[in-house]
């Protein structure tokens, strides 16, 4: 009897001790995007409710912003209001707070979530990264509750970035404005905007004067030169680079001078280049100077400018270099563009084009950036020694091209995730933060004109590159979570609070997204879009229908159930239609699907496939000599029901994957 009361104390102690031991069990890092540098688990968790604040002290009174902005940020995600005061913290709160701490820099920052959530930093910037932290933190938590700990968290490189080729695609502000979001909520601090350049004259009948080219931004100074088929008011440009301060990112306004100039040389023809094609500035005329200096001042003058920002990029890149008279003047040009944007108080920022260009003209290289995107062009060690800083922008590596069938579709994540950081430039590899390697950057470069491509399927690519170069470029070289665990994890994370580009709905198994028994005309749904892999189904019961007739729109998207040209099933996104061979006789019942995802869009009727809208290759010039890639995707707009007569009923939204 008594050996069975000491086995039964012996048991339960042993009980007590393993509870005890799951009581204390440390939490693990939290996964968020760029990972967290270092981590102390606590046990527990913190649950965010309804009574909880956001604290900012009366001696801080810059944090204000910062707190209204997490305020702002966290009802847009989970339709909670987070009362903003300033004061001290209590039990539940969420507190910020400026602490100095040499380590943090100058966008560190530490963060406490214990009885109450402290984020403390020598500078806003930190304390504003913090909060992307604990939103990420709440994205991928199901009742609003974080774990425990603490960490301390800072970025390798100072300059981390993302530049996108406007010039040869129109972008909408609209998205731009998304994009800004979608940078600052990874941590990306810098958003380069490509405002000019041209396709290649091979797609346009070897006819510069036909070639597409563009300039994206108003001029009252020369008010035909800005392009006809989308662009910028100053004070929509002025308006998009205050968010990005709101959200702590830099817009570098990029003016690509002297090559990729057809837009101005169109304008101007007088400036264009007899000897190295139209869409060359001829460096040899002092014309080109004055409407070159003309145009940077209309944009950089005044106390406030149209580019508000600390720098400007001046381009001065893939110039020829064909003897050497044109590349003392392609050096003596790039000097002159260089000092004449410091003239406003801007730091210059060039496309490293200098080992192209060799020669004796000086070039200024103090206080000056080049982004190192091509060796041969510019060895960027030879550059460092001349005095240059660099933002390492390796096309080999980090240039997309969508559809271009060279450089990359999309970027090889994988690869980039456990070989790459700022300091491996082309085939040249740095010591980790070299103090002249101020960051990196990676690029969408719209090359092919008119080859289909939509915002959408640009954010189809950039989506996985701007997690992983996030993390490639704060965390650094050695992030501890293997790619395939960080591959599958980052998919629980939005492009942003409140922002969802491309209507994607991550789910581990398919789910039926959005219904309705019966689509009245001129209604709207509770679903803006969606896209990635989806099927959209409805019964119809077919009416006469006016050409242009519309199915379903979003703010920028159209789906028709009579095309405006033929009176097909069609789509209309980024000024291109797409049509399938089909439409429906009046009075004709049928259950129709569409099918889509990154690659192309299905049409089943009563469950037999009628079309799959998928990449054509277009062919130009004698005997189909040049190609293009031609995209027929769809994003499926859900927003509003047009007007149609026809009846649409038993509508139904399905996620595939």
């Amino acid at each position: 009897m008594r050996k069975t009361i000491y086995f039964l104390l012996f048991a339960i102690g042993m009980m007590f001790s393993a509870s005890a031991s799951a009581a204390t069990e440390q939490n693990d890092k939290p996964f968020v995007i760029p990972e967290i540098k270092e981590w102390k688990g606590g046990t527990g968790t913190f649950s965010i409710t309804n009574s909880t604040r956001i604290i900012y002290p009366k001696s801080a009174e810059e944090l204000m912003h910062v707190a209204y902005q997490l305020a702002e940020d966290y009802k847009k995600m989970f339709g909670m209001e987070l009362p903003v005061e300033m004061g001290k913290g209590r039990s539940g709160d969420i507190v910020l707070e400026l602490k100095k701490d040499k380590k943090l820099g100058n966008e560190g920052y530490k963060l406490s979530i214990k009885d109450k959530i402290i984020i403390s930093s020598p500078t806003t910037t930190g304390v504003f990264w913090g909060t992307r932290t604990i939103l990420q933190m709440a994205e991928q938590s199901k009742n609003n509750t974080l774990v425990k700990g603490e960490m301390r968290d800072w970025p390798d490189y100072p300059m981390r970035g993302f530049m996108l080729d406007v010039g040869r695609k129109y972008i909408p502000i609209e998205f731009l404005r998304e994009y800004v979001q979608f940078i600052s909520y990874y941590k990306m601090n810098l958003f380069q905007i490509h405002l000019n350049d041209n396709g290649f004259k091979q797609f346009f009948n070897h006819d510069w004067n036909k070639t597409q080219s563009a300039f994206r931004l108003e001029s009252e100074y020369f008010p035909n030169l800005t392009a006809r088929d989308g662009y910028y008011t100053k004070k929509e440009f002025i308006d998009l680079q205050k968010l990005a301060e709101r959200l702590h990112v830099e817009i570098i306004p990029e003016i690509d001078v002297p090559a990729h100039s057809l837009a101005f040389s169109k304008f101007r023809p007088e400036i264009a280049s007899k000897d190295y094609g139209m869409d060359h500035l001829d460096l040899f005329k002092e014309e080109t100077y004055q409407f070159v200096d003309s145009l940077f001042d209309e944009y950089l003058k005044g106390d406030e400018p149209v580019f508000r920002g600390k720098r400007v990029n001046v381009g001065t890149d893939e110039y020829s270099n064909r003897d050497k008279a044109v590349v003392e003047k392609f050096r003596y040009f790039t000097d002159h563009c260089i000092r004449m944007v410091e003239k406003y108080g801007k730091q210059a920022v060039a496309w490293g084009a200098l080992t192209h260009a060799n020669g004796e003209t000086p070039v200024k290289s103090e206080n000056v950036i080049l982004t190192a995107w091509h060796n041969p062009y510019a060895q960027p060690d030879e550059m460092m020694k001349q005095g240059y800083d660099l933002i390492s922008i390796p096309d080999g590596l980090v240039y997309i091209v969508p559809a271009a069938g060279y450089y990359y579709d999309y970027l090889n994540t994988h690869h980039l995730y456990d070989n790459w950081t700022p300091a491996t430039i082309g085939d040249k590899k740095f010591e980790e933060r070299h103090p002249q390697i101020r960051g990196g950057m990676f690029a969408v470069w719209n090359d092919h004109a008119g080859n289909g491509i939509s915002c959408n399927d640009i954010h189809y690519r950039v989506f996985p590159a701007m997690q992983t170069m996030a993390v490639k470029m704060w965390t650094g070289a050695k992030p501890t979570i293997p790619f395939e665990e960080f591959d599958k994890k980052r998919l629980a994370l939005g492009d942003a609070p409140g922002v969802n580009i491309v209507g994607r709905y991550y789910t581990e198994e398919p789910t039926i997204i959005y219904s309705q028994k019966s689509v009245k005309p001129g209604s709207s749904s509770g679903i803006k879009k969606i896209g990635n892999e989806y099927t959209v189904s409805f019964t119809i019961e077919a009416a006469k229908e006016q050409r242009g007739t519309v199915l379903f729109r979003s703010n920028d998207t159209e789906f028709y159930l009579s095309d405006p040209a033929e009176g097909k099933l069609g789509f209309a996104r980024d000024g291109y239609l797409n049509t399938f061979n089909y439409s429906f006789f009046p009075g004709e019942k049928a259950v129709v699907s569409i099918k889509g995802d990154q690659k192309e869009t299905q049409l089943y009727v009563n469950g037999k496939l009628i079309e799959t809208l998928d990449k054509q290759t277009l062919y130009f010039n004698e005997g189909g000599k040049d190609k293009m890639a031609y995209i027929r995707t769809l994003v499926f707009p859900l927003e509003k029901a047009g007007n149609f007569n026809s009846k649409i009923t038993d509508l139904k939204v399905e996620n595939r994957k």
